[in-house]
């Protein structure tokens, strides 16, 4: 209850659009955090070794070079990495395989500029505990296009935004705009998620990670997310893989770079300060 209360007194009630209830509903359940982990629905992410080309791109990263085999054992993953590891690709994949747009969206939406499959998409094979049908895909480098597209179906059908809040999504703040998709179009389904934090405060960080809870303690929602967040890395109960060298490791928390060199620097900033602007 102690860590709830932290987040309330530094989180703005007004400002969370409706998180504060969020964090009241994450406070009754906190009791139950060490029942038995759901089993996720989506288990074992795989590439077919003969779809695999070295010279095609993406494979030519060395991740991907050689294929992999990824087991979920936990309702929420996290994939930690370095830019250009490979994390963004991967999660498009993904969520071509489980027919969401690959731009952003469910399998419902309907927008892009590329209308071909990516060769790792067709690469792989994803095995399910249950197949899920429902679910979205964020990828905040295009979330503007989806907010975009949003207001197309809205000037035909009125109904179009109710599922995101009722309002166009550009009318709102970046962060406020995130949280509107958060709050209003997560309840069930795999949901993959492409740097969510990207337009995310930390208080507002700290808002997601307590809908997230919410959802995986319903046991009716998936998590895959790629992010440099030590914030949402440090979420109690899920998987962390790095994506870093040239397989993907499951890696503690502790050990990523995000979190060493967050910590080092909060400590002594002033020693980063001297090495980066130095002269010499």
């Amino acid at each position: 209850m102690e860590a709830h209360r932290i987040i309330l007194h530094h989180c703005n009630k007004e400002r969370v659009n409706g998180f504060v209830s969020r964090y009241h509903e994450v406070a009754l359940v906190s009791s139950r955090l060490m029942r038995a982990p759901r089993k996720p629905f989506l288990r074992t992410i795989a590439t077919l070794e003969e779809r695999v080309d070295p010279t095609e791109f993406p494979f030519t990263l060395p991740l991907l070079k050689n294929g992999f085999r990824l087991d979920l054992t936990t309702m929420v993953t996290l994939l930690v990495g370095e830019n250009g590891s490979g994390k963004s690709t991967l999660l498009e994949a993904i969520a071509q395989q489980c027919r969401f747009n690959p731009e952003g969206g469910s399998k419902f939406t309907n927008f892009g500029t590329r209308e071909e499959t990516s060769p790792l998409a067709r690469a792989l094979r994803l095995s399910w505990s249950t197949k899920v049908f429902d679910g979205f895909f964020l990828r905040a480098e295009s979330f503007f296009n989806f907010a975009s597209y949003l207001d197309r179906l809205n000037q035909e059908d009125a109904r179009a935004l109710l599922s995101y809040g009722g309002r166009s999504l550009h009318e709102q703040s970046h962060g406020d705009a995130f949280l509107a998709l958060f709050n209003n179009r997560f309840e069930q389904g795999i949901y993959i998620l492409d740097e969510p934090e990207a337009a995310l405060s930390p208080q507002r960080q700290l808002a997601f990670l307590a809908l997230v809870h919410q959802l995986e303690q319903s046991g009716m929602s998936q998590f895959l997310i790629a992010t440099h967040s030590p914030i949402l890395l440090a979420y109690a109960g899920a998987t962390l893989f790095s994506l870093d060298g040239s397989s993907i490791q499951p890696i503690d928390y502790h050990d990523t770079d995000h979190y060493r060199i967050t910590k080092s620097f909060l400590e002594s900033p002033e020693r980063y300060f001297r090495h980066l602007f130095s002269d010499e």
